[in-house]
């Protein structure tokens, strides 16, 4: 069982890291796209992330509960899961109400909500790897 999650946890990771810090920063770059093209982007890609981390999060916690992990790796599970509610139940509806403001044509100065969501993503990210690395040496 702590195979599988570990596995799955990487799987994760390797989601995290594609879209957060390779697809979302770069479509910005791409010629012809503007904020609001790369925001309606950035919702829709997001909220699949989103859901995809939920269904592989709920895998994990399973995987966990009812194998043999160690102390430690049930640590980093709880970690992930919780930053991962935090960034849904949290960050993400202040940046979906912000969004919709800029899709709708206001103008607003940078976002502290988006740095908050980075920070989260940067601590997820640890986490993820704590937590692979730990269901896998198990």
């Amino acid at each position: 069982m702590d195979e599988a999650a570990g596995a799955i946890t990487f799987v994760w990771l390797g989601m995290v890291l594609a879209i957060s810090f390779l697809e979302a920063p770069l479509k910005f770059r791409a010629p012809g796209v503007t904020v609001q093209v790369g925001l309606g982007i950035g919702r829709l890609v997001f909220r699949a992330l989103n859901l995809v981390e939920s269904v592989l999060a709920a895998a994990v916690v399973v995987l966990v509960a009812v194998g043999d992990a160690p102390a430690r790796a049930i640590a980093w599970t709880v970690a992930v899961t919780v930053l991962l509610v935090g960034q849904l139940a949290v960050v993400r509806p202040r940046l979906n109400r912000r969004s919709d403001r800029v899709l709708a044509g206001e103008d607003l100065p940078r976002s502290r909500g988006h740095l908050v969501y980075i920070a989260l993503e940067i601590a997820k990210v640890v986490a993820l790897i704590g937590s692979g690395v730990t269901l896998l040496a198990s």
